[in-house]
């Protein structure tokens, strides 16, 4: 655990009893006294807060750094504007996903890139920016009941729409708040210096939020489809195979890796992530096998138990693809487990 990076409120977390694990090079928090069942239904039907600040973030500002944006990532900027959050791609030359990234657009010429844990060096050496990860905190506060326990705090943290950021200044610092997260559920996202990051989780854990870590989060991103970098995408998955061709601006001039994504389109998608679900509770894993018909068409890249369906869920790359409602063959661990093929999202936003 020494040679794990810790993050600013490790102590923090320790206080509230977590168990703390290896992840992404970082000391983080898997699970709280409850575990990570509780901290998954929590989750869905009141709020939780993760401590997600492994995640790297690359202060990118100066009058030219739109258009170096916009000739970088896939997506778009011109579909959204300053005050708003970009979900997009940063990918290599032959169509591969460097990395999946939520850009918070603060200001005129002020951007914040948000990279995964282990990225944050890949993004340096395409954008120009200063990493500033070990300067702040990131708390997500996440569930339908998000909004009201945070608004008891100040009202302002409940008032920033989905996909939207907004900075103020809280209790002597300046917060940059943004109405993202990875759950599938609603929720808010809050950078907050070091300075003032004690206080804000607190502040939080009082007003009612229950403490959640990394396995209540990769179950909740399972149930939502979400992708994970390093299993649904990667330097070798390209935003069409995950089914994310959303996330490209097609009508943009020109991104790293356009030419080789084109032509993918055009050829056609060889492979196309899909989702499994089982009848029993036994869990899907990952680099299970899986067959239709006798022959083996791909492997699970993420598997699970889901708490909120109670069986076993998950995704994984098939040639071809496959339709909704076909059976499958998933061997693990020496046996086949049945499954079908389904429509992702497993499990929905609550209303």
């Amino acid at each position: 655990m020494s040679e794990d990076r810790q993050p600013f409120l490790y102590n923090q977390h320790v206080a509230l009893g977590a168990k703390i694990v290896p992840f992404g090079g970082w000391a983080m928090p898997l699970q709280y006294g409850g575990g990570t069942v509780s901290e998954h239904l929590a989750t869905r039907q009141e709020a939780t807060v993760f401590d997600v600040s492994h995640l790297g973030t690359v202060r990118c500002d100066g009058d030219e750094i739109f258009e170096h944006l916009q000739r970088t990532l896939t997506n778009d900027l011109r579909k959204v504007s300053a005050g708003q959050a970009q979900y997009t791609h940063l990918l290599n030359e032959q169509a591969g996903v460097v990395d999946d990234i939520i850009v918070w657009w603060v200001g005129p010429n002020e951007f914040d890139v948000m990279p995964n844990a282990s990225n944050t060096s890949g993004v340096l050496s395409a954008l120009p920016g200063i990493d500033i990860t070990s300067t702040r905190c990131v708390l997500a506060v996440q569930g339908p009941k998000a909004r009201s326990l945070m608004a008891t705090i100040d009202p302002r943290f409940a008032e920033v729409p989905r996909f939207h950021v907004r900075r103020f200044d809280f209790a002597g610092v300046e917060v940059r708040v943004a109405g993202t997260g990875y759950t599938g559920e609603d929720g808010i996202e809050i950078a907050v210096p070091n300075d003032g990051a004690e206080e804000m989780l607190a502040k939080i854990v009082t007003a009612g939020v229950t403490p959640a870590g990394l396995g209540a989060r990769d179950t909740l991103r399972l149930e939502a489809a979400l992708p994970l970098h390093g299993h649904e995408l990667g330097p070798t998955i390209t935003s069409l195979e995950a089914r994310l061709g959303w996330v490209v601006g097609w009508d943009k001039p020109s991104f790293r890796g356009r030419e080789a994504l084109d032509q993918q389109r055009r050829d056609g998608v060889p492979r196309l992530l899909t989702a499994f679900a089982t009848e029993s509770r036994q869990p899907l894993r990952e680099g299970a096998e899986i067959f239709i018909d006798g022959v083996q068409r791909g492997t699970l890249t993420s598997g699970n138990f889901s708490p909120v369906l109670g069986h076993g869920i998950g995704l994984g790359f098939v040639d071809g693809g496959a339709d909704v409602g076909i059976g499958v063959s998933i061997a693990m661990r020496g046996r086949e487990v049945p499954a079908v093929v389904v429509k992702a999202p497993f499990v929905r936003k609550a209303k």
